[in-house]
């Protein structure tokens, strides 16, 4: 959520931000709606002051023998004034709190502007190269080992939904337990959260309210089934202020991830690469606000390291305001090579969000004097299955239809070193 002191004093920057994310916002109404909560607690005070001071006049007209009864009079029609104002007052809170929900983040100034054809290429690493065989894609190549079954996935569950059977299965159990490993080796703290959450929870982070229609809603309990680790993880310090010492935390989280992907039909939609349902570990980091740039740099490396080990050619994106997240300032995408589909696939999105997230879940941190700050928070992705799996099935594939295990997986996977 966006401090409304820099909506009322910086307007035209909210407005432009709001142009470049292609997130409409009404921010003369925001400002419309301040200037009136603003009269509003004013004239109360006014009142307040005022009750106070006929107060105060009442034991003096009583010792005096003096009547006070218009005292008491005006005092009711003062309270009434108040009490009245006080409805006024949260009616107007409630409406300019759902407006200041539906404002987008404010890109940083590094981002470059522009859809996402601004995108910028920071790095690459690895080399593609071009097997001498025919490669085939992960979902031809999953089936015909007997790995993977999207037939069994619609049967249970409808389009969108897979199976990993044996060997496939256990790809994956290895991958979280490899990432897992590597994170908590860097300093993280391993967290094992719910997987569905609480209203609040999810506006917190940024889904509610825009994103509703992309969630899957618990209608009788009022829960959601998480579309990503980032919202339980990031949530654990809701309404909490944090020691300036424990700064940054770090989390690391295996969990499963839902998403109805509304309007999203016709994209990708081949085998595992966009499905209702898949696995991710996630990283999360609550950091001061002076560091934050700096630990996003940090937390992209940490990703990077997962994929450099399991030597999958990558490039690392810079993404410009028009592909931006809602809630984030600065993203970066990985993206990994897919030989089977021939095509760089997003892989992760390491976001700093700034205060954004930490005003919405009221966040903060203290330092030795001084007032509570909101912290920063940043996520990404270490990294997500779905599209893992099958970038590991295309990129170690064998002309003689096998796919070799990466080394760095092959103590996860029992000694195994191919399957097939």
């Amino acid at each position: 959520m966006l401090d409304i002191r820099l909506v009322r004093e910086n307007p035209e920057m909210v407005k432009e931000a709001s142009t470049l994310k292609r997130d409409p916002v009404d921010v003369d109404s925001i400002l419309e709606l301040d200037s009136q909560r603003r009269a509003i607690i004013a004239e109360a005070d006014e009142l307040k002051s005022e009750r106070n001071a006929v107060s105060a006049e009442i034991p003096k007209r009583k010792k005096a023998g003096e009547p006070v009864e218009d005292i008491f009079e005006r005092m009711r029609e003062v309270g009434e004034s108040i009490s009245g104002l006080d409805d006024k007052l949260r009616e107007i809170d409630e409406e300019l709190s759902g407006l200041l929900l539906k404002a987008p983040n404010i890109p940083h100034e590094s981002v470059p502007v522009g859809d996402e054809s601004a995108n910028q290429v920071v790095r690459e690493w690895g080399k593609v190269t071009k097997p001498e065989f025919e490669v085939k894609p992960h979902w031809e190549i999953g089936e015909s080992l007997g790995v993977l079954d999207l037939t069994a996935g619609a049967k249970i569950s409808g389009s969108g939904f897979y199976v990993l059977k044996g060997a496939g299965a256990r790809l994956q159990r290895a991958l979280i337990s490899f990432m897992l490993d590597i994170h908590a080796s860097d300093g993280f703290t391993e967290i094992a959260p719910p997987f569905v959450v609480n209203s609040a929870s999810m506006t917190g982070t940024g889904q509610l309210p825009k994103l509703a229609d992309d969630m899957y809603h618990i209608d009788k309990d009022d829960l959601w089934l998480i579309p990503t680790g980032e919202v339980p993880v990031t949530n654990l310090h809701r309404e909490e202020i944090l020691a300036s010492d424990t700064l940054p935390v770090s989390y690391a989280a295996y969990t499963p991830c839902f998403r109805r992907e509304a309007g999203a039909a016709g994209k990708d939609t081949r085998g595992m690469i966009r499905v209702h349902q898949f696995d991710k570990v996630e990283m999360v980091k609550l950091v001061h606000p002076d560091s934050s740039y700096d630990e996003l740099e940090v937390l992209v490396g940490q990703a990077e390291k997962v994929l450099q080990a399991l030597e999958i050619p990558y490039r690392v994106l810079l993404l410009a305001t028009g592909d931006l997240s809602f809630a984030a300032s600065k993203t970066y995408d990985l993206e990994l090579w897919s030989a089977g589909v021939a095509n760089w696939l997003e892989i992760s999105s390491i976001s700093n969000f700034e205060d954004f997230q930490a005003r919405r879940m009221n966040t903060r941190f203290r330092e030795t004097k001084g007032k509570p700050q909101f912290v920063h928070t940043l996520n990404g992705s270490g990294l997500a299955l779905a599209r893992l799996i099958p970038a590991i099935m295309e990129n170690y594939q064998t002309a003689d239809g096998k796919i070799n295990i990466p080394k760095a997986l092959q103590p996860y996977m029992g000694g195994m070193i191919q399957i097939g």
